[in-house]
């Protein structure tokens, strides 16, 4: 268990207390970082036990490999990395890499609660939390990937670049076409049916072009440009609506609570590997 001097520590303390061998540094890790590689392994894998398996695997190669971290990242990014490789592992070991990853619906399941939700949250209703599932799922897996880390996870691209060892151009090309297919897939949820209003002659590709603005990759006069568009044209003003409350929604998906029988499997494993590493 954490103590309170480790509850107070910073992140990078702990690490260069861990890479010392200092036992509570480690552990602190390990509780801090639990919810965040389970939560990963639930909306990559769908399934507790497969989540459990991939957030066990990442803790323990956090305590066997720390010392050889250069912290070129944050420790988070590395994290992502070692579970997003135990992710595929898993998938390709259940029927040869499918071609659709499992529901996300266990995924939604639990939210933690808050007081006085925003009204993204209250749109999360179990319905809602199916629907967005569902949306993921039908995702091909690298654009599943990207959208997970960056708009549900919320790393930046450059991150995502560094956890999935893919260019932060081929992860923004990947961002703009997965945030559109999502947008799609989602229209029944987020609303903004565009499908009655007819686009202007000189309408431009507004969804990609507010999916670059949201990486800061559109100028200042391209955007007062498209801005100007948008608000003389019901057509690209309902895309770039409906596009905002995808996203909104995203960043709003419940990350999975780990449950008790869990948490205390991983603790288990954890002080397992420890005992291991002290009497090497």
């Amino acid at each position: 268990m954490m103590g309170a001097s480790d509850n107070a520590k910073t992140e990078n303390d702990l690490v260069q207390a861990a890479r010392r061998g200092e036992r509570s540094a480690l552990n602190a890790l390990a509780e801090r970082h639990q919810q965040r590689v389970f939560s990963f392994g639930m909306k990559m894998c769908g399934d507790v036990e497969d989540a459990r398996e991939v957030a066990q695997e990442t803790l323990l190669t956090m305590v066997r490999s720390l010392r050889d971290f250069r912290g070129e990242a944050a420790i988070s990014t590395w994290l992502y990395t070692v579970a997003r490789s135990f992710c595929i592992k898993r998938r390709r070991r259940s029927k040869g890499e499918p071609a659709q990853h499992e529901s996300l619906d266990q995924a939604g399941q639990a939210q933690a609660s808050a007081p006085g939700p925003s009204p993204e949250q209250a749109l999360l209703g179990r319905e809602t939390r199916d629907a967005v599932a569902s949306a993921l799922d039908h995702l091909e897996p690298e654009a599943r990937e990207v959208v997970v880390l960056r708009d549900i996870e919320g790393l930046t691209a450059p991150e995502v670049a560094t956890v999935t060892g893919m260019s932060v151009a081929a992860v923004k090309s990947c961002l703009h076409r997965a945030r559109q297919a999502l947008r799609q897939q989602l229209l029944a949820v987020v609303g903004g049916d565009d499908s009655n209003l007819p686009a202007l002659p000189n309408c431009p590709d507004v969804l990609t072009l507010l999916s670059k603005k949201l990486e800061n990759d559109v100028s200042p006069d391209l955007c007062a440009e498209m801005e100007r568009h948008v608000d003389g044209c019901p057509h690209c003003k309902g895309l770039c609506d409906s596009l905002k409350r995808t996203l909104a929604v995203c960043k709003s998906f419940p990350s999975p609570s780990v449950p008790p029988e869990v948490q205390e499997s991983l603790r288990k494993a954890v002080q397992e590997a420890l005992d291991e590493r002290g009497s090497a």
